[in-house]
Parts: structure tokens; C-alpha cells; sequence
């Protein structure tokens, strides 16, 4: 006896749902299974978050494609599947732009979608996601396919439901903690929050389970990582699983306040307390009063601002300049910097007490090459970005271009990423003569250099080294630039970084590789 196609497919699915399966495993199957009932070249699961559609799961797309976060107003396909309650298909002459034009690898030049199947999940009679099958033969999907997935979305709404489920029984577990972590690893879930966090990697979803755990108590954070890691990102993450996430959220860049305004930003002043003060002015802790204060490059506080601050953390009590009295304020303080604040302390730049007062839950953000490759999913961020920017049907990444991205060592992580890649798309752009539906990035216009081969030792009866040794010789250029710029503004490294021109963080992971430090 013969068994139906659509039996044959549900029947693993429904055994799955009284399995205790991580979500992403779950998901990972039901794209599986649908391949198998509807062949084609790709398949995805994505998630409805608010005007926007997120890859929840792939089968055949570029890896980029989970970092993309689908505008409904941009992509008129995926605003058409949610408009109706039963699957739709759009033949191969429709004149709508598919999503992933371009996003299915390993076709040469044949880079549009030409034959696509979806529809819209629902759970509790309630709208949730989407599921698609795109195919490049235009012939490939057929009136029988409809009824196919029909019969399949209703239980594919039933797998999200029981991942739903038991990631929520998991929380509540016993050992909530350890159970809770090993679902959202599988799953890849974000705190409430971090939905701009891109990635999957071990070291990211570190990060995630940190934000999770300290997120919601009171204590003061103190988020340290390299330039373009994305601390603000992580400030916005907690103070949105925090229980003021209903309050203000109050941001202050302490680096970008001159001195003598930076008493006025943080606690206010009244009208007349100094020259120029022609009106009262409320301050950042008054202004965040129930909510959340972030201090941006808490590193670059004065002294004298940084005693007054502490006084404030201790008791919650401020006085604006110029006023009499003490107010009371109810804040929580996140704090972040790219400085070493130990080796700060150490130097008599920041004050002992106040680093462990900022301290109490010290958070440290992954640097970028340290993250694997969620480097091609935040590269499909920006990819995505950039085409609604530039007017495009398809922006993607080159086989090379991918591989020069994992290979970078990424100095200026996520912001140098994006940046790079909205140079890469113009670069790209530029260099048609006649504007593509669809454009492709390759290595060279990322301009990515290399990474530079292992150092060969000097032979012994030359301690100069070749003549042709480029990188000692420019190591040895760097060398004398950097003291020559030190000396001049008295060791002042954020001084000497404007002078050079670079990112004070950088240049002093640079110096340090030089023997400077």
C-alpha cells in the first residue's frame, strides 16, 4: 500500500512534538521534511516582530540570510503571504521582487527566484511567521503544491508551538538555569531587547545568557570591549530585561562633554548658577529618574565629575549647580569603556572606589573575530539595509567576498563591518554601466587586505633582516611615530591617537604588538 506524500512527511513531524527537541533542532526538521514533500531549492521559517520579518531557520540560502531582518513595506511578496489565510504562489512571469533574489549560492549567474510558494503561520488564531519555498526552474511549483502546503502549515504552526512550550516549561524547570541555557543555545534566542544582536556563536550566546541572568536585578554594570563592539547594543538589551523597561532609558557619551559642562549634563544646574546658565537644566539622573542612566566612555570622566559621581551611586542623592538642596533620584547606572579601568586606576586616572562601585557586575563584549561566522550574518544586516537604501532588488555576497570577511581580523569589529559594507555596495554600484536588478559583491570591493604571512626569522649573519623585510620596516616606522606622538602630548594616549589619527583602543592594541607597552 502506497502512502500519500503529505503522510509520509507529517508522520516524523508528529512524532517530534512529544520529543524533548531543542527549537532550532525542530526547526531544522520541519524545513527538512517540507524539502522532501515539496522539492526546491530553498526554504525558510521566519518569525512576524513587529513590521518586520526574521529568519528563524534556512535550508539552501545563504548563510547571510539569518542576519537579515525583512522590512513588510519593502518586501511586497512576504506583505502579500500575510495578507492571506491560505498558501499563495507566485508564478514565474509575477513582477514582484522575491526576497532572495540572489540568495541561493551555487548557481553561477542564475540569481532571481523564479517560481515561489508560501504562507502564513498562525498560532492561537493569532499571526506568527511565515513559511516560504522558492525554486529558480519557473516550472517548478504546480496547483497540487498549494493544497501540499496547506495540509503541512498547520503542523509546522504546531512544532513552534511545542518549541514555544518547552523552552517556557524549560525556564521553569527546577534547574531553570541550566535548562533554560541549553534551549536558547540551540535555538538561538535573544533576550528581551536584543533583537539588533546578531548571531549564533558560542561566545555570543555567552553574552545573551549574561544579559538574560543580570538583566533583571538592580545591580550597576559595567560593560568593557573594544571600539564598534556594540556596548550600547548591550546597554539597550538590559535595560530592556530589566523591570524599568517601561522607564526612561537616559544616554550620555562622556567623552564627547567638555569639562566644564559635564557636572551640568550629569546632575543639572539652576538659572543663573554660572555664566551662561539662562535657564534650569534638569541633568541625565534626573532626566532617567525610575529608569536606566548609560554612561558611554565612563573612562574619559574627569576626576573631579567622577567623586560627585560616586556620591551618587552611594546614596542617590545629587545637587544641581547652583541649588541649595538635594534631590533624591531612583537610577540604575550601566556603564561602558574600551579603556583598561584597572590599568586606569593604577595610573591615578580614575578613582579606585568608583571603578568598583561601577564594577559590581562586570560585563566583557566578544570582540568581532573572536565571534566565527557571525560575521556573515551581521554582514547580511547591512546587506539588507543597503539594498533598501540604494534602491536594489538583490544585494549579496561572492563566494570570495565571504570568505575574505571570516579571514579579516576586524580591528574596528561590528562598526568597521558596517561601514565596510556600505562602501563595498556604492564601490559595486558604481562600477556598472547600466544599474543591475541585482548586484554582487566580490573581494575586491571589500578591499579586505590579506592576512599577512607568518614572520620568517632573520638569518643569523644578518641581524638586520632582508633588505625586502617590508613588515619590519613598517613595524619599525610605527614604532617611531607612536613614542615620537607620546612624547609630544606628554604620554597622553588619547592625545597621541588624535594625533595619528586612530582610535585610541587601537592604537593601543598596536602599540602593545610593537613592544610599546
Amino acid at each position: 500500500m502506497t502512502t500519500h506524500p503529505l503522510l509520509s512527511a507529517l508522520i516524523p513531524l508528529v512524532d517530534d512534538l512529544s520529543r524533548d527537541l531543542p527549537a532550532q533542532e525542530r526547526y531544522r526538521r520541519l524545513l527538512h521534511a517540507l524539502r522532501e514533500l515539496l522539492p526546491c531549492d530553498a526554504t525558510a521559517l521566519l518569525r512576524l516582530d513587529g513590521d518586520r520579518l526574521v529568519p528563524l531557520a534556512i535550508d539552501g540560502l545563504s548563510p547571510d540570510t539569518l542576519g537579515r531582518h525583512f522590512l513588510i513595506a519593502e518586501h511586497p511578496r512576504l506583505a502579500a503571504l500575510l495578507e492571506r489565510s491560505e498558501p499563495t504562489r507566485f508564478a514565474a512571469d509575477c513582477p514582484l521582487p522575491d526576497p532572495y533574489d540572489g540568495l541561493i549560492p551555487g548557481h553561477g549567474a542564475h540569481l532571481e527566484v523564479h517560481d515561489c510558494l508560501g504562507c502564513p503561520l498562525y498560532l492561537d488564531e493569532q499571526p506568527w511567521g511565515v513559511l516560504t519555498l522558492d525554486a529558480l526552474d519557473p516550472a517548478r511549483f504546480a496547483g497540487a503544491d498549494l493544497d501540499m502546503l496547506a495540509g503541512f502549515a498547520s503542523l509546522a504552526a504546531a512544532t513552534v508551538k511545542a518549541a514555544q512550550r518547552i523552552d517556557t516549561l524549560a525556564r521553569r524547570a527546577e534547574n531553570e538555569e541550566l535548562r533554560a541555557e541549553a534551549y536558547r543555545e540551540a535555538a538561538g534566542a535573544s533576550p528581551a531587547g536584543s533583537g539588533d544582536m546578531v548571531g549564533h556563536s558560542a561566545a555570543h550566546r555567552r553574552l545573551l545568557k549574561e544579559i538574560e541572568l543580570v538583566g533583571g536585578s538592580e545591580l550597576t554594570v559595567l560593560i568593557h570591549g573594544e571600539t564598534g563592539v556594540g556596548k550600547e547594543l548591550v546597554a539597550r538589551a538590559l535595560h530592556a530585561a530589566s523591570t524599568r523597561a517601561t522607564r526612561p532609558l537616559v544616554s550620555l557619551n562622556c567623552a564627547a562633554l567638555p569639562d566644564n559642562l559635564v557636572e551640568s549634563e550629569l546632575f543639572g544646574h539652576v538659572r543663573g548658577a554660572f555664566s551662561g546658565a539662562l535657564t534650569e537644566r534638569r541633568g541625565k539622573f534626573a532626566l532617567a529618574d525610575g529608569g536606566t542612566l548609560f554612561l558611554d566612555e565612563i573612562g574619559e570622566l574627569p576626576l573631579a565629575a567622577q567623586a560627585k559621581l560616586l556620591r551618587v551611586l552611594q546614596g542617590g542623592q545629587l545637587q544641581r549647580i547652583g541649588a541649595e538642596q538635594e534631590v533624591h533620584v531612583d537610577v540604575r547606572v550601566i556603564a561602558a569603556t574600551n579603556r583598561d579601568l584597572a590599568e586606569e586606576v593604577r595610573a591615578g586616572r580614575f578613582r579606585a572606589d568608583l571603578y568598583h562601585r561601577l564594577g559590581v557586575y562586570p560585563l566583557h563584549v566578544p570582540p568581532l573575530r573572536e565571534r566565527g561566522r557571525d560575521v556573515l550574518l551581521l554582514a547580511g544586516r547591512f546587506l539588507e539595509q543597503n539594498r533598501a537604501r540604494l534602491g536594489l532588488r538583490g544585494l549579496r555576497l561572492a563566494p570570495d567576498a565571504q570568505a575574505a570577511l571570516l579571514a579579516h581580523d576586524w580591528p574596528g569589529n561590528v562598526r568597521e563591518l558596517e561601514h565596510l559594507i556600505s562602501r563595498a555596495a556604492l564601490k559595486a554600484l558604481a562600477g556598472t554601466h547600466e544599474r543591475p536588478r541585482i548586484v554582487t559583491l566580490d573581494a575586491a570591493h571589500l578591499e579586505l587586505s590579506p592576512p599577512a604571512p607568518p614572520e620568517t626569522p632573520a638569518p643569523v649573519n644578518d641581524p638586520a633582516g632582508p633588505v625586502g623585510d617590508l613588515r619590519s620596516a613598517v613595524d619599525r616606522l610605527q614604532r617611531e611615530a607612536i613614542a615620537a606622538a607620546l612624547a609630544r602630548t606628554g604620554h597622553n594616549w588619547a592625545a597621541a591617537a588624535r594625533e595619528l589619527g586612530l582610535d585610541r583602543a587601537n592604537l593601543q592594541r598596536l602599540a602593545k604588538r610593537l613592544g610599546l607597552r
